[in-house]
Parts: structure tokens; sequence; C-alpha cells
């Protein structure tokens, strides 16, 4: 009985170019999120004390910044009268506080997308590490003896 060895150094390579991109991956998207937090905090927007959470905390998460724009949407609908931006008057003087409530709530809504991005991009690296092992660990299995079909099996 004869054994055939496979040699499985492209699985290997590949599962170190997929380990690789894992680690980038995670510490990119790590380094996104400490990035948007920290250009947030140093812009010192504080929650409106009247937000139905984060009241008076300094915006830099996510949930902080959705908080703010909610807000910010409803003050500006307060001075509106309920009407948005495209339904008032274009002369009425609320029109301005309407578009600078919206472009606020645009900048916040950006950088909660960001946020998300960053999630996304770190999640995928450690899913591509976890791959990257799961390969490893099959090119290891691969590496183990093979018994050549060609030849019958004797029990």
């Amino acid at each position: 009985m004869s054994a055939a060895v496979r040699k499985p150094a492209h699985l290997k390579a590949l599962a170190v170019v997929v380990m690789v991109f894992g680690v980038v991956f995670a510490v990119a998207g790590t380094a996104t999120w400490a990035l948007v937090s920290g250009n947030l905090r140093n812009e010192q927007i504080t929650v409106a004390e009247d937000a139905s959470m984060f009241a008076g905390e300094l915006v830099d998460t996510p949930w902080e910044a959705w908080a703010q724009a909610d807000i910010i949407n409803h003050h500006a609908l307060d001075a509106s009268g309920g009407k948005t931006y495209s339904q008032l008057d274009r002369e009425d003087p609320v029109r301005e506080t309407m578009m600078n409530g919206s472009f606020l709530r645009a900048s916040l809504f950006t950088s909660i997308v960001a946020f998300g991005v960053a999630l996304l991009v770190f999640g995928l690296g450690v899913v591509f590490i976890v791959v990257g092992e799961a390969l490893r660990r099959v090119a290891a299995r691969v590496d183990a003896p093979v018994l050549d079909a060609a030849e019958p099996v004797t029990v």
C-alpha cells in the first residue's frame, strides 16, 4: 500500500493572506471608529438637555449623534410650526433655521454612517481572521498522508 502526500502550500498561503487582511481590516475599523469619535469630541457638541436620551452628554458615539440629530429636528419643527424646509415659503425667515437644522442633522448622520462603516470593516476583519484560521487548520489536515486511489485497500 503506498501513500501519496499532497502539499497544501497554496492553502497555507491563502490562510495567511486571509488572516493578514483580517488584521488589517480589524485595525482599520478600530482606527476609523477612534478617529470619528475623536473628531466629534473635538467639536464639543453636547446633547441638548431636553433630548430623549443622553441629555448633557458630549457627542462622541453614534448613539449620542443620533440623539442630538433627533432633538435638532424636534427644535426646528417647533420653530416652523411643524413644517419642513420645503413646505415653508421662500420668504419665510424660519426657512433659514430649518436649513441650518437640516445641515447639522446631515453632518451628524454622516458621522453615524462613518461609525457604521468602521464597525462593518472591523467585523469583516474578525470574520477574515476566523476564516483564515479555519483554512490554516484544514491545510494542516490535508498535509496528512492519504491513500492512493489506484491501489486497493486490504483489510
